[in-house]
């Protein structure tokens, strides 16, 4: 019998050095700890585990040390791609073993190991929030995709190519977006563009397939649509996402969030609806 193919896609770990607290509020470290405990133990568990930006907080070699110790209790192979936190050298540093990672320039990269490929982007820009993509990084992808238009895709960058509403975040958005909207739309092989940066789950079609965004590993930005609302986050319940990948029936996501709850319960008292 054919398998799903299990993909976990987390994102914005923020991790701090130390024992420290992000914001002083937030133990990020407690909280990727705890989220790789729920996806080692899954039944299936994921294949791979993709993680879509800003890994650690400030981008120093001591944030790296502990998210690689962190990582390494992964029970499968892991992929990054950095966010507006991340230091892309330090990173390169500590993830030197990662074949996949290029050894100079940007942070761009291709797998091709895996039942649907994978494309990971570099949309940061040293010293700021916003991101990025040139000219010249729209034709290395242009050329990936060109090489291989019947086989399944996923393209990961940590910004999201669009608009969420979220004013204060969106200030923070994606320059080069459009232009990434018509490379995408020439390819129907992308089977989703996977991001990160928001601290929410948050869809939408773009170029022919679904942007998905994740939510974060611990903390979540305050979903305020107001014009005026201002930067805050909140200690919502983190998420993760699982994309599985059927060569039949294509790519289903689903949405699972973190935290002990009640159940789980019957729907039926043998073959009868409970009353």
């Amino acid at each position: 019998m054919n398998r799903h193919f299990l993909i976990a896609q987390i994102s914005d770990l923020h991790i701090k050095a130390g024992g420290r607290r992000s914001y002083g509020v937030v133990d990020t470290l407690g909280a990727l700890r705890r989220v790789i405990t729920r996806l080692n133990a899954l039944e299936p568990r994921p294949d791979i585990v993709l993680i879509t930006g800003d890994l650690v907080d400030f981008g120093t070699a001591e944030e790296y040390g502990t998210l690689r110790e962190a990582l390494l209790e992964l029970l499968m192979p892991f992929y990054l791609v950095p966010g507006n936190h991340d230091d892309c050298e330090q990173l390169r540093q500590a993830f030197a073993d990662h074949y996949y990672l290029p050894k100079r320039g940007r942070l761009h990269w291709t797998v091709e190991t895996h039942p649907v490929r994978l494309i990971g982007l570099d949309s940061t820009i040293a010293g700021q929030h916003s991101g990025l993509l040139e000219p010249e990084q729209l034709e290395w992808l242009q050329t990936r995709l060109s090489e291989k238009p019947t086989r399944p895709t996923l393209v990961m960058l940590h910004h999201p190519p669009f608009p969420s509403g979220i004013g204060h975040m969106d200030r923070l958005g994606l320059v080069g977006a459009e232009a990434l909207e018509r490379v995408i739309s020439r390819h129907d092989q992308v089977e989703r563009v996977l991001c990160g940066h928001l601290h929410r789950p948050i869809q939408k079609r773009f170029g022919g397939t679904v942007a998905c965004v994740c939510p974060g590993t611990s903390h979540q930005v305050v979903l305020d649509l107001r014009d005026e609302a201002p930067s805050r986050f909140t200690l919502e319940p983190a998420g993760y996402l699982l994309h599985m990948w059927d060569p039949t029936h294509g790519l289903v996501t689903h949405q699972a969030v973190m935290g002990e709850y009640p159940g789980p319960y019957p729907f039926f008292d043998g073959d009868e609806l409970i009353d």
